[in-house]
């Protein structure tokens, strides 16, 4: 059961973390493993569960685990994929996100919340209940995805933002940055503008207004358009675009990793003999491409301009993912990536 996990802090530093026992088609039961692996691995880590009590509690008893680090919010309401997001945080007061959200923003305490969750529901209860950095013109979900020479990219906005104007765009561009200063530990971050074409007049009207702003920015390091296909290539580890062309990019990416790997699996089953010999040859390179591509050890998606850390997972996030998920919560705590925002924030606005 316990893993190890690169993410696991050495810094002795005790970080307070919200955990949405009832988010995700596996919950609660994946969530609340996953967590409890977290506190056993790092003891500089406490959870807080929002949820129904009885049933965390039910739960929590199957494990062995230092109690002193485990606190439950009782939540007995659920926000589900079929609820009106707006409609459900104004109706659903006891759900396990908005009594989450709301513990995070009025305990000073507590450091960050993390749901696999409705997206919907996650994002307008942050964005609603949260106060946001001053400057910040509207949050933007990031996730961390790998690349071809196993670095890794920031993709800045993946889905908060449908429609998005151009100083929301720039705003984006220096969160990631700051995000990849602190957080994935580049000391110049390279910056694409996501586009149709790689040809600086290439992209929408928005990507023209954009991109002669942001090649003109002195503190960033701006490459230019980039396509979709180069997203993973490791030449970028920031990716600007609004968060309708981040998220069918991220989702493209995602199914064609799946479609390969499904495509793998039924050549080596129906290939035959020579098949199978093929494969225990190249059995070692697939478990670290598999490795690479799965979500449920890189943690999830971090909703950027906020005061407080908010990270959304998978909605069918597995015990290991909410690990994951965990430790990525702490080490960004620990980067001090939120004062590293404003500051990034400020020299824009000046």
């Amino acid at each position: 059961m316990e893993a190890k996990h690169d993410l696991v802090s050495n810094i002795k530093h005790c970080v307070s973390i919200i955990v949405d026992a009832f988010g995700g088609d596996n919950s609660p039961v994946e969530i609340i493993k996953g967590s409890i692996i977290a506190i056993n691995l790092d003891q500089n880590i406490e959870i807080t569960f929002t949820g129904d009590e009885t049933k965390i509690k039910k739960e929590l008893s199957l494990y062995k685990y230092d109690s002193s680090r485990i606190r439950i919010v009782h939540a007995p309401e659920i926000v589900t994929n079929d609820d009106s997001p707006v409609e459900a945080i104004r109706t659903k007061k006891e759900s396990s996100i908005v009594k989450g959200l709301l513990m995070l923003n009025s305990d000073e305490n507590s450091h960050a919340f993390i749901s696999a969750g409705s997206s919907g529901g996650v994002l307008t209860a942050s964005t609603l209940l949260l106060r946001r950095i001053k400057g910040v013109t509207r949050p933007a979900l990031v996730p961390i995805l790998p690349t071809i020479n196993e670095s890794r990219v920031a993709l800045i906005d993946c889905g908060a933002n449908a429609d998005c104007k151009t100083n929301n765009l720039i705003q984006f561009a220096y969160m990631g940055v700051a995000f990849a200063k602190s957080v994935l530990n580049v000391e110049n971050p390279r910056v694409g503008l996501l586009s149709n074409g790689a040809e600086d007049k290439k992209g929408n009207e928005l990507n023209k207004s954009v991109f002669p702003i942001l090649a003109d920015a002195k503190s960033i390091n701006f490459l230019g358009n980039v396509e979709a296909r180069d997203i993973l290539s490791g030449d970028y580890d920031v990716i600007v675009t609004d968060g309708f062309s981040g998220n069918i990019a991220l989702k493209a990416s995602e199914g064609v990793a799946q479609m390969l790997f499904k495509l793998i699996k039924t050549n080596i089953l129906e290939g035959g003999l020579r098949a199978k010999i093929g494969y225990l040859l190249l059995k070692h390179a697939l478990k670290k491409v598999a490795k690479l591509m799965d979500y449920n050890n890189k943690g999830g998606a971090v909703l950027l301009g906020l005061e407080k850390l908010v990270i959304k997972t998978h909605g069918s996030s597995k015990a290991d993912s909410i690990t994951a998920a965990i430790f990525q919560a702490k080490h960004i705590v620990d980067s001090n990536l939120l004062s590293s925002i404003t500051e990034e924030i400020k020299q824009l606005n000046s």
